[in-house]
């Protein structure tokens, strides 16, 4: 299986081909396995079940504002594919604010679609990935980091800016200048006496000090107002940064890489989910049938003892016995019908709905051997986004060493700034800085992140080692759960060749309805178990492709699986 990514003006389409062939082999190969790095961009909070006519509402599916696209995009040129990607062209038009069905909050960027409640297996895992909210944030918190990491990215480009200034002022003051007049007073006379020659007072000269006083105020009142306005355009550019800049947007990339990991662990766990609970619901049906089955074949069996006990051919211990095994009868397929009921219930709030979704895909075994677990192993080292999260913290270690490193280097950067005015000034040069003491302690720095590398290089060890342990556990799993389920079968036909002796006994008086009783049970128990076997296979298997992180591989192993169980719905 694999996606193909149309990138649209305002959200990713995600967009799942369900066109496969029935696989000839067990064998998972790679080219059948998801990309690992594709992730769901668009959520769908409500679903309207096209087949029942009571359902008036549109479904709704939340789109993202970010456009993302995560490793290679795989496009495969198939109808299918062309049509979804037109429908949700289409649907992306129709964006509005719709109510979520099961926390009744409103979502906007919501769209209306429509799904049928028979579904398959590989169709609700398509809708997984458009009604999960937690893969729906995810996607957000990828896209938040994307983004600070492009912020950063332009730190080191020149700046440029304007300024702009208008001012108006307005000056008043009451200025005293008689300190100031006396002093000139005084400086004149002592002037005009040194300069005019000692005479005979024949005539008295005017007091020129006095003369100039008196045109000298007390005081000045000073009363201005006005406006400036100015303009000018400047330019900032760290020319030299000393890898700075590098190791910031290396580091926020590292952070954008784990959150990569986080989503494609959580998107593995979805797919693991959905397959519990699908064939979880699959067995409570298939449980509930069988139990509805031995409740018809009791009714059978207490009818014809109601008659042999009218005809006196057997006692009334008899009849009780053949009426107590039919009440529980009654009450173990209600009480089946219940669990059935709630399994559904447990698919329908996974995939966000409002109403029951019927699954149309079989519980499955295949009787074939699977490859060696050393080939599970190395798919697990080569694609388990846990050792993608433990590369990303490392790369992040990485980087805030770089950062670390350049404590005492250089800052050097171009700047000038010039006035925009009819006789302009201007300013232009070059500056370094460097840190010669305070600030984080370089030494401390660069051994906290060597201590985070290492750490990780011994998280990526453990992490290696639990994951294969892990592979094998589930590698053993299936086959034990192959091997229980074939050694099931001989109990299977043997339960029900005896009940169908003891059936006929009955009729011709050799057994009694306590036989019958027992016959049915131990019939309804073989086939309950062989059932349950298939499920755990099933389990087993879903568990096996999740911790080799490819769980769309599970797909593959499923069309082809020669060993099916029947189903009560189909499409």
């Amino acid at each position: 299986m694999k996606f193909a990514l149309s990138t649209l003006s305002t959200a990713v389409m995600t967009v799942m081909l369900m066109g496969l062939s029935v696989a000839t082999s067990a064998n998972a190969n790679m080219d059948n396995v998801e990309s690992q790095n594709d992730v769901p961009p668009v959520t769908v909070t409500q679903i309207v079940d096209a087949d029942d006519e009571r359902q008036t509402g549109a479904a709704t599916a939340v789109q993202t504002d970010t456009t993302l696209s995560v490793g290679d995009n795989t496009v495969i040129n198939d109808p299918a594919s062309t049509t979804m990607h037109s429908q949700g062209v289409e649907q992306q038009s129709r964006l509005a604010t719709l109510i979520d069905p099961i926390t009744h909050k409103a979502v906007d960027n919501s769209y209306p679609l429509e799904v049928s409640s028979f579904l398959s297996l590989e169709q609700a895992q398509n809708i997984l990935l458009q009604v999960s909210p937690k893969l729906a944030a995810n996607e957000a918190a990828i896209a938040a980091s994307q983004y600070q990491t492009d912020a950063l990215k332009t730190i080191d480009n020149p700046l440029v800016f304007a300024r702009v200034s208008a001012s108006a002022y307005h000056v008043e003051e009451d200025i005293d200048l008689s300190s100031l007049k006396n002093g000139i007073v005084n400086e004149i006379n002592n002037s005009v006496d040194e300069v005019i020659p000692p005479i005979p007072p024949t005539t008295d000269l005017p007091n020129f000090g006095e003369l100039v006083g008196e045109r000298l105020p007390e005081s000045y009142d000073f009363n201005r107002s006005g406006s400036t306005t100015g303009a000018g355009i400047g330019v900032v550019w760290p020319i030299y940064t000393a890898g700075r800049t590098t190791a910031l947007t290396g580091a926020s990339d590292a952070r954008t890489q784990e959150a990569v990991a986080d989503s494609l662990l959580d998107k593995n766990e979805l797919y693991n989910t959905l397959i519990e609970r699908y064939f979880k619901a699959q067995l409570a049906i298939i449980a509930a049938y069988l139990r509805e089955d031995a409740y018809d074949t009791l009714q059978q069996t207490d009818h014809m003892a109601e008659r042999l006990f009218e005809e006196g051919f057997i006692s009334r211990v008899d009849r009780l016995e053949a009426q107590s095994a039919l009440a529980d009868a009654k009450s173990e397929s209600v009480n089946a019908n219940n669990d059935a009921r709630l399994a559904m219930i447990a698919l329908q709030r996974l995939l966000r709905t409002d109403y029951r979704i019927k699954p149309t895909t079989p519980l499955f075994v295949s009787s074939r051997p699977l490859p060696d677990v050393s080939y599970f192993q190395d798919l697990a080292l080569a694609n388990h986004p846990g050792l993608q999260k433990v590369a990303a913290k490392r790369a992040q270690a990485q980087q805030l060493h770089a950062l670390s490193d350049t404590g005492y280097k250089p800052t050097v950067m171009l700047y000038g700034y010039g006035q925009v005015e009819k006789d302009p000034s201007w300013v232009a040069g070059i500056s370094a800085t460097w840190k010669l003491w305070g600030g984080l302690d370089k030494t401390a720095s660069l051994a906290s992140s060597n201590a985070q590398i290492r750490q990780a290089d011994l998280s990526e060890i453990e992490v290696s080692d639990n994951l294969l342990l892990l592979v094998e556990k589930n590698w053993h799993d299936i086959n034990n759960a192959q091997s229980r389920y074939q050694a099931l079968q001989s109990n299977v036909d043997l339960a029900a060749e005896v009940l169908r002796l003891r059936q006929l006994g009955l009729q011709e008086g050799v057994n009694t309805t306590v036989d019958v009783v027992q016959a049915q049970t131990q019939s309804l128990k073989a086939r309950t178990e062989q059932a349950q076997a298939a499920n755990s296979y099933v389990q087993a298997l879903a568990a096996l492709m999740q911790s080799c992180g490819t769980p769309l591989a599970f797909n593959t192993y499923l069309n082809a699986a020669d060993i099916q169980l029947p189903i009560l719905y189909s499409e």
